[in-house]
């Protein structure tokens, strides 16, 4: 299945990124600070495991930070895993000095 017509929602009241797949919602948990985002846990519906949605769900937010000039602190497993397989997307880490 695709997922490039289902609009991410950036839910700030509780700090997720949200992708609803049929009717079930999966989400990024983050916390802000300034123009940086740290990505803390992605979270998809055990039923809805294995269809690619965190996938799709990682690269709209990752659109999303591009979009908007921010920058990320990726804390989540998953994440990180992503960012080995899509090394493009590493341009988006904030750098401390």
């Amino acid at each position: 299945m695709k997922y490039e017509d289902i609009p991410l929602v950036n839910n700030e009241a509780i700090h997720h990124f949200e992708l609803t797949v049929d009717g079930t919602k999966s989400y990024i948990d983050y916390k802000q600070i300034k123009d940086v985002i740290y990505l803390i846990h992605t979270e998809v519906p055990e039923e809805m495991e294995g269809q690619g949605i965190a996938a799709a769900l990682v690269e709209k937010a990752f659109v999303y930070l591009e979009q908007h000039n921010l920058k990320m602190v990726p804390l989540c497993a998953y994440i990180q895993t992503y960012l080995k397989r899509h090394p493009e997307w590493t341009k988006l880490r904030a750098v401390f000095e």
